[in-house]
């Protein structure tokens, strides 16, 4: 589901950037990546937070993508200006994603999934495309803090089948995806880091992509 005017604004001011910049700390700690990984943001927006992982770890190659070509557009200004490390872009649903299987070593999400009616296929899709000891990093929001009596009104998302974290921690585990480590406040939302196991057969996270 894409964002609405006043959503767009939200995740793309400078505060928004700010908390991802402690966030990506975080995440470095305690998901030691190596440098020259291939790597893949959903939900990429204008390039903000694909900025900050570029620039925290180091990847050989960036995949960014997002449902919205608006946004893709001004990430590949953003991008282009900065002449960065080789990078892709596509638009894209999180629900399908275009990659083969175990082929990436870390998928990011910076507060996605909450917008996309059939998570739990998004959260099998991207556990599929992770390879074996590869990382799932997550910032996620839970309806107490984006469907109260304010928010419902003012922001875009979807009103059935959303999670909580009892539901995105089940998911996680159906979908093969250790969590490793999180802060959470079960009002808000969570932020983590999840781990494919090495031994994990592809075959049982479901059937590939081109």
């Amino acid at each position: 589901m894409k964002l609405n005017r006043l959503e767009r604004w939200v995740v793309n001011n400078p505060l928004r950037s700010m908390a991802q910049q402690l966030e990506a700390l975080y995440f470095k700690n305690k998901a030691p990546l190596k440098p020259n990984a291939r790597i893949l943001e959903i939900g990429c927006g204008r390039g903000a937070g694909a900025r900050i992982i570029r620039n925290k770890f180091r990847p050989r190659i960036l995949h960014m993508m997002d449902l919205d070509i608006h946004m893709i557009r001004q990430a590949h200004h953003l991008f282009q200006v900065r002449k960065s490390k080789p990078v892709t872009m596509h638009v894209g649903d999180a629900a399908f994603l275009a990659f083969k299987n175990d082929c990436m070593d870390a998928v990011f999400e910076y507060g996605i999934l909450h917008h996309v009616p059939d998570w739990q296929r998004a959260v099998g899709e991207i556990a599929r495309i992770i390879k074996p000891g590869g990382w799932f990093i997550f910032e996620e929001l839970y309806p107490g803090l984006y469907q109260n009596a304010v928010t419902r009104r003012l922001l875009a998302h979807p009103t059935q089948n959303r999670f909580r974290s009892p539901d995105f921690r089940t998911q996680l585990h159906k979908s093969r995806l250790l969590l490793k480590d999180f802060r959470e406040n079960s009002k808000i939302g969570i932020l983590g880091v999840a781990r494919k196991p090495k031994k994990m057969p592809s075959e049982a996270l479901g059937s590939g992509r081109v």
